[in-house]
């Protein structure tokens, strides 16, 4: 039987088995390429329906699958319309440059309908034999895990193969807190420093790096010793971008230590003058920490910078991230509550918080084992 066009595409029995086949036109990819796109059915109604369901899908902006397109090709499409709308734009940088550079070259020629397990273990196997980081290979198993997740919700692949695979194991950086005595010895170094009250802000409020380089002077109130954290400042496509803080409980309001009001203040005096030597090159961001001209400061310079500093004081080399975990240890020192922590920290769940520290915790429960004691018998 010849064939039959009509709105819902092209309708036609096989002559060969009566077998009833349509076919329409429909858009796939970013670059607004058309494909046909081929259905069966046992009946003219049956194909007709089906046509139907992907007409409308497309209407409402569903993606189209074609038998042969790629996993490369459904990546190109999950990245546009799945995660840039709903993630920050930082995650959704990271998650394209995963794909591009690791993920794509790798799995994108394969079918997407045909991608099996060996071969996604093989990929892992080999981004770790080229000398990629473990948890740099695990994110990119997180990555497509993710990917092929939404393809069978959306009803592409018959099942997830991402999560057939074993993604390597990766062991935690052991934390390396400062004792209260170093963190003394941290805090004369830099005393003076151009940069003194971003490293005390980092040590005495555990704010990540992005979040403290992302404050603005309208975020700090130093007569009511408070301070709010709104933004971060990250690396986005190469340029060093605001955006939203890393969660909802990132957002958050925290209480100045003495010492932290004071160093704010000195660093808003030397920022003036800063201001009065650039003259008309100043470029006023309002950040509270900017470079000699008013402009962000660049991450890279700040960890060299905190290297230095570490040297002066005659510390060991650690990470300037650890000045974070410093923060919450210090204040588990001195028995502030876990869920204060959590709060002053912006972490998203308590359990992070013990997870992380739980060891500090750990050597806290002897002494309230001895306090019982001294209550309970009246020894010393």
């Amino acid at each position: 039987m010849g064939r039959r066009g009509n709105n819902e595409g092209s309708i036609y029995q096989r002559e060969s088995d009566g077998k009833w086949v349509g076919s329409v036109s429909v858009d796939y990819g970013l670059n607004g390429k058309r494909r046909r796109k081929t259905v069966y059915g046992k009946t003219r109604k049956e194909v007709s329906a089906k046509l139907k369901i992907l007409l409308r899908d497309q209407q409402r902006g569903l993606p189209i699958i074609i038998e042969r397109s790629t996993v490369g090709e459904f990546l190109d499409k999950w990245l546009e319309n799945s995660v840039k709308p709903t993630v920050r734009p930082r995650t959704y940088a990271s998650y394209s440059d995963m794909v591009r550079l690791h993920i794509a070259p790798a799995l994108g020629r394969y079918q997407l309908t045909k991608l099996e397990p060996q071969q996604v273990q093989v990929f892992l196997g080999a981004k770790l034999d080229t000398g990629l980081s473990p948890r740099t290979v695990q994110y990119c198993h997180a990555i497509l895990h993710r990917a092929l997740g939404q393809a069978y919700k959306w009803g592409l692949v018959p099942r997830n193969v991402a999560s057939l695979v074993d993604p390597p194991r990766v062991t935690r950086p052991e934390v390396q807190p400062l004792t209260p005595d170093q963190a003394r010895r941290f805090l004369a170094s830099v005393k003076g420093d151009r940069l003194e009250g971003l490293f005390t802000i980092l040590l005495t409020l555990g704010l990540r790096r992005g979040e403290a380089l992302g404050l603005k002077w309208e975020d700090v109130n130093l007569d009511k010793k408070t301070l709010v954290v709104r933004a971060s400042l990250q690396r986005i496509e190469g340029k060093l971008t605001l955006s939203e803080t890393k969660t909802d409980r990132s957002h958050r309001t925290l209480h100045l230590p003495g010492l932290t009001v004071a160093a704010l203040k000195a660093h808003k005096i030397r920022q003036l003058e800063d201001r009065l030597l650039a003259g008309n090159r100043w470029q006023d961001s309002g950040l509270v920490f900017a470079s000699t001209v008013g402009t962000p400061l660049d991450p890279r310079n700040i960890n060299r910078r905190f290297q230095k500093a570490l040297e002066r004081a005659g510390l060991d080399h650690i990470r300037l991230h650890d000045l974070r975990h410093s923060a919450a240890s210090l204040l588990i020192s001195q028995g502030v509550h876990p869920r204060a922590v959590m709060e002053a920290l912006g972490h998203s769940q308590i359990s992070l918080t013990m997870n992380l520290y739980g060891h500090v915790y750990e050597q806290g429960e002897e002494e309230v084992a001895n306090s019982m004691d001294r209550a309970l018998t009246g020894n010393d």
